[in-house]
């Protein structure tokens, strides 16, 4: 087995996504509460390396210092995406510092993976994110939504009786709930493909007016398996998305860093 090469790392509101890159291709990648992510003998610390490149996103500022001082511990110089960087494609945003560097990554990724072709990319973790990649302009912006967590939670938390539910992944085969739990399920996970259908069309529908030609759709997140095969339009799912995207970007812009 090859050395690893480059350590990437995606940082989320509630877990990172990280996993060593060797010969080209990901190891599988570990997820770890992002809370714990500087724990000296975690998952993470033990992958730093003086030898090693390393990649990341973030969408939590404090981890991103706590991240930062375990790297310097480690005799790490990890290097950030930020919108600034070099993604290999145009970004047509009025303020380019509000987009997420996770959908900075994902749009870096989707362009290394379908080269100048447009796409939907579409990113279902605890909140869902749209990035609209055009032939035109480039990166363009998207849509931000509730994932069905969150759904479910606020559910639990803004009501006195509803319970927790945290099992979204169970298949629904039915529309009529006989429980309590089975009803916010079907509401969480039915109501969540529509979510995503009637966004997707709306985008869909606009980049139809405009002249573009019809993207490809690409999924990733941990809540993606949550609508595969519901949606009328063929999707594409990458798990490893904003990994690459982050492979990706650290390629172009490592010449600037060194």
């Amino acid at each position: 087995m090859p050395a690893p090469d480059l350590l990437c790392i995606d940082i989320g509101n509630t877990h990172v996504h990280f996993a060593a890159r060797r010969g080209g291709v990901f190891d599988p990648i570990t997820e770890i509460p992002t809370a714990t992510l500087d724990a000296p003998d975690g998952a993470l610390a033990r992958l730093f390396s003086p030898g090693l490149p390393v990649a990341f996103c973030s969408v939590v500022p404090a981890a991103t210092e706590r991240l930062r001082a375990l790297a310097a511990a480690r005799g790490v110089d990890a290097w950030q995406l930020t919108h600034d960087q070099n993604l290999g494609l145009p970004v047509d945003y009025p303020r380019p510092a509000e987009i997420g560097q996770d959908r900075l990554a994902n749009a870096a990724g989707a362009r290394e993976l379908l080269g100048p072709a447009p796409a939907v990319v579409i990113d279902l973790g605890t909140a869902v994110t749209f990035d609209i990649i055009t032939t035109a302009g480039g990166y363009e912006g998207g849509v931000i939504a509730p994932g069905p967590a969150l759904v479910t939670r606020y559910l639990h938390e803004r009501t006195a009786q509803l319970p927790l539910v945290t099992d979204l992944m169970t298949p629904v085969t039915t529309t009529i709930g006989k429980s309590t739990v089975e009803a916010i399920r079907i509401g969480a996970v039915l109501g969540f493909v529509g979510l995503i259908q009637g966004l997707l069309d709306g985008v869909l529908a606009e980049l139809a007016a405009r002249g573009e030609p019809a993207p490809a759709i690409i999924t990733s997140g941990g809540a993606s398996a949550v609508i595969q095969g519901r949606l009328r339009q063929p999707i594409r799912d990458v798990p490893d998305l904003t990994l690459r995207g982050l492979a990706a970007a650290w390629a172009l812009n490592r010449p600037r860093q060194e």
